[in-house]
């Protein structure tokens, strides 16, 4: 990521992008098990109303997900391509201005979704397996770096971290400069400040120390959409959607005020405001509307 003015400047698959303000990447699981929406995305038409939502409500990434994190049951690699090859193709053809994400560890997946169009792979399991990087630097892809201390979808199981800001900023710099050296544009390499492995403590941690990742010089990607943290550090459920989005949008302001360049998200529209306002705090995007009052 560049800094150009004041505006946030990626590369993807030769495209530019270039926001005045941090990149909202919208969740759409193409799963029956997802922790947040229990499969009311697993068929492709409601798939195809979410991506409408959220490029809607101002998404520029639409994140499109085969398989859940969490343990369940086995989902191979042709399965996987079927769930989101099709919405993928579709949103391609739909919304051709929108950059198209894939929340994958397979390289054979990644390689799929690309010949169909997709612009950035989004390995949230830190590479478990390698080729995927090679996938990526082939097609001129955007890839994600993540730490993660397990094999994908395994039992969690917190490491014992001594320093758990260091311990990602370390593994996931690894990764971008591995992926770098492999032929990945640097402009379309993204480090995501969150990842598997972690409990309450350490997320908010990770999100009180964004300086230290944005000081790295790679782009930051943060993970915060309702997650476990959030219910935690408020004492919410999971049915409490509304507290639970009040929370998440509390710790996105701080992490874009912070230099955060994108937000991946379940609610597009209002993660996209937030971002927003934040950005006319900090300098970079002008109020909407003229000074007519004072107040």
């Amino acid at each position: 990521m560049q800094d150009i003015g004041n505006a946030i400047d990626f590369e993807f698959r030769g495209r530019r992008v270039v926001r005045d303000r941090p990149m909202v990447m919208a969740i759409v699981n193409r799963t029956p098990d997802s922790f947040y929406d229990q499969g009311a995305t697993f068929d492709e038409e409601p798939a195809r109303d979410a991506v409408r939502t959220a490029v809607e409500g101002g998404a520029d990434i639409i994140d499109i997900g085969g398989i859940t994190a969490s343990p369940g049951d086995e989902v191979d690699t042709d399965e996987e391509i079927a769930r989101v090859l099709p919405t993928v193709e579709w949103t391609r053809e739909h919304y051709p201005d929108v950059l198209i994400s894939v929340d994958t560890w397979r390289h054979e997946v990644s390689d799929a979704v690309c010949q169909a169009g997709a612009d950035i792979i989004n390995d949230a399991w830190g590479a478990a397996d390698e080729k995927i990087i090679d996938v990526a630097a082939e097609h001129r892809a955007g890839y994600i770096c993540t730490h993660a201390n397990r094999n994908p979808r395994a039992t969690p199981v917190r490491s014992d971290y001594d320093d758990v800001v260091n311990t990602v900023i370390d593994e996931i710099v690894r990764l971008a400069e591995l992926a770098e050296s492999k032929g990945v544009p640097r402009s379309g390499i993204i480090i995501d400040g969150t990842g598997y492995g972690k409990n309450t403590t350490d997320h908010l941690e990770l999100v009180r120390r964004v300086p230290e990742m944005v000081a790295t010089g790679w782009p930051v990607l943060m993970a915060l959409s309702n997650k476990t943290f959030v219910r935690e550090s408020l004492d919410l459920s999971a049915e409490q959607r509304e507290e639970l989005l009040t929370g998440t949008l509390a710790a996105t302001a701080i992490a874009a005020r912070s230099g955060a360049a994108v937000f991946r998200a379940h609610q597009a529209l209002q993660t996209r405001r937030t971002l927003e306002m934040v950005a006319c705090i900090n300098g970079t995007r002008q109020p909407m509307l003229p000074e007519e009052w004072i107040s």
